[in-house]
């Protein structure tokens, strides 16, 4: 799980920039000309919904052209990317693609209606973090270890429920180094598993940290440990899984922008002059930083060796944890 600071390695870097400077719009050169649709793979409230928010609002406010977001959730992302795949590639409809759609499920199913590397043009990554592992307040554990001994108790009785692949990660590698059999119960969508927890169908969930953390303040879920190497910025009181008994344990996630295959190079290159100062901006590093997610833009060239390293890390995290493919 540690391949993630590659991206961190590969993705940093730059000088900061505002989002509204002149330059962006000179870059820009002239493009774009009409309204942009921000294609997102999952439903409202999610990180990936919330990251194209927030982009869709600086483009808007650079370019002076509306923004479109259009959240098709559903069947790991197929629906979403199927349909981006359908619409001209002239650099108006991009996709906010995730580990999930555009690495993990290469491994997790054995075959995909399309093509993660051959059918989208990489354009910048835009955020990386970790996820929360949160049970329901009334849970008899208090702590991680009290979590393992709970399933070790009782092997199989437990359940975690996820509703992409960093959420499905980060229990799967807990039962790998743990040695704990827990029972997976896929979701439509990370906020639907959320629910179930609060509600007591199932035992734990793995999420991000803006579709759990509300919950957490608000008295209805129970943060127990974070899937990050260290603590997470803003949320220090709450310790890391491998600090509780876990040596190694890491689980991140992360999204980037992708445009459908086809897409003209020029235009390519004047989304990504476009998105990557949006995505070095303090505003930037705020926002996500408050959500416990750190902005990684950088060149086309840079997401793509990253995807390619992501990809063989989802191929042996799913063959390690023994994960059947669909």
């Amino acid at each position: 799980m540690r391949k993630i600071h590659t991206l961190q390695a590969l993705l940093l870097g730059g000088s900061l920039a505002l989002a509204a400077s002149p330059q962006v719009r000179a870059q820009a050169g002239g493009f774009p000309g009409k309204p942009i649709t921000i294609v997102v793979p999952f439903g409202a409230g999610t990180t990936t919904d919330l990251a194209a928010r927030f982009l869709g609002k600086h483009i808007t406010e650079i370019t002076r052209q509306p923004v479109i977001v259009d959240n098709k959730p559903g069947a790991s992302g197929f629906i979403a990317l199927q349909h981006v795949l359908r619409q001209p590639a002239d650099g108006y409809t991009i996709v906010i693609g995730t580990n999930t759609t555009h690495a993990a499920n290469l491994a997790l199913f054995k075959k995909l209606p399309y093509d993660p590397v051959a059918d989208f043009v990489p354009i910048t990554a835009m955020i990386v973090g970790g996820v929360v592992l949160t049970v329901a307040p009334g849970a008899p554990y208090h702590n991680v270890q009290e979590l393992i001994a709970a399933a070790r108790k009782n092997p199989g009785k437990l359940t975690f429920g996820s509703g992409n692949s960093s959420s499905r990660a980060g229990g799967e590698v807990l039962k790998e180094l743990a040695g704990i059999d827990i029972l997976h119960v896929p979701y439509k969508t990370l906020p639907l598993a959320v629910t179930d927890v609060m509600g007591g169908q199932i035992d734990i969930v793995f999420g991000d940290a803006p579709a759990v953390m509300p919950h957490v303040r608000a008295g209805k879920l129970k943060a127990l440990g974070v899937s990050t190497p260290t603590r997470m910025p803003g949320y220090e009181d709450i310790p890391t899984i491998a600090e509780q008994g876990v040596p190694g344990y890491e689980a991140s996630g992360w999204l980037a922008v992708f445009a459908p295959k086809g897409t003209p190079n020029d235009i390519a290159d004047k989304l990504n002059a476009l998105i990557v100062p949006i995505m070095q901006s303090q505003e930037a590093a705020k926002y996500f930083g408050d959500n416990a997610w750190k902005p990684i833009p950088g060149t086309r060239q840079e997401l793509a060796e990253f995807q390619k390293v992501e990809i063989t890390r989802w191929t042996k995290l799913v063959k390690a944890a023994g994960i059947e493919q669909q």
